[in-house]
């Protein structure tokens, strides 16, 4: 039966028109009628709560039937892991709307290490570079694996930092694991599937969205223990992910920076609601420590 469930999961998320919530509730359903998944068209609209995308969604359900075999030849060219699996993320299956599937490239094994978040400006300036370069070698001694989403600045620079210094880190995108976005970042993420690992949760094909990045940003605070936010301005993609972070109960960190300049605004203004002022590791790992597993 868990063959037949991981086959409906893949088809509703390759269908247009149902997002992660409406496959939730299908699975929830399944499970509470012996795992049931022998659902008819408008039965999933029914559960789910389709409204507004009904027809995309009956249109991308009614293709995907009648062609069983490019569906299943699709399937078969990803990796994925669902919420049933024994190494989906402890903490992340935690949260609200927590990805149904997750699809990987590189060390699944990865994702059954504590985790940190480590996330900032895009355009990071040389202090933010060197705060990464000061803070996650410590990470690593302490056996923490660095999660961050393969953006520009801050994101890519952690990641690069640990895989110099022999740690483990996980990039999560906002596209198909197929798709490298931003480009300026290409040659890390294809190194990071791999050596490290990369995750998503949309399949191949899926180009970057605008609406994808909050997404995934759910995603970085809650698989992570703690989030770090080095460089931030008041009004930026870091602060959702660490908003989130403190609505899932986990630690977040704040790295202080110049008054005088607007990317540290976010980061004073997290210092002020209550994250930890961060200026060492220990900052860091005196908190994480009472966290993990």
């Amino acid at each position: 039966m868990e063959s037949k469930q991981r086959t409906l999961l893949f088809k509703l998320a390759v269908c247009s028109g149902i997002g992660n919530l409406g496959m939730l509730k299908i699975l929830d359903f399944s499970m509470r009628y012996n795992d049931t998944t022998d659902f008819s068209k408008q039965e999933i609209i029914q559960i789910a709560g389709i409204t507004t995308y009904q027809k995309f969604f009956s249109d991308s359900w009614d293709y995907w039937t009648t062609n069983s075999d490019k569906l299943n030849a699709y399937q078969d060219a990803h990796t994925f892991i669902t919420i049933l699996d024994p190494i989906y993320p402890y903490y992340l299956k935690q949260i609200y709307n927590c990805p149904v599937l997750l699809f990987y490239k590189g060390n699944i094994k990865l994702l059954e290490e504590n985790c940190l978040s480590f996330i900032g400006a895009r355009d990071a300036s040389v202090y933010g570079i060197n705060v990464v370069r000061q803070l996650i070698p410590a990470m690593i001694r302490n056996n923490l694996t660095i999660v961050s989403g393969l953006a520009k600045g801050i994101d890519s620079v952690s990641h690069q930092v640990t895989m110099q210094h022999g740690g483990n880190t996980i990039g999560v995108i906002g596209t198909g694991l197929d798709n490298c976005y931003p480009k300026e970042t290409a040659h890390i993420q294809r190194k990071m599937m791999e050596e490290q690992l990369v995750i998503s949760e949309y399949p191949n094909g899926t180009g970057p969205r605008k609406y994808h990045f909050p997404m995934r940003n759910r995603i970085i605070a809650g698989m992570s223990l703690g989030t770090c936010v080095v460089e931030a301005r008041r009004k930026s993609g870091s602060l959702i992910t660490a908003q989130a972070a403190l609505e899932y109960g986990r630690e977040v960190f704040a790295v202080p920076g110049n008054v005088f300049e607007s990317q540290s605004d976010g980061c004073h203004g997290l210092i002020q609601e209550g994250a930890k002022c961060t200026v060492c590791p220990q900052d860091i790992l005196e908190e994480i420590q009472l966290f993990s597993i």
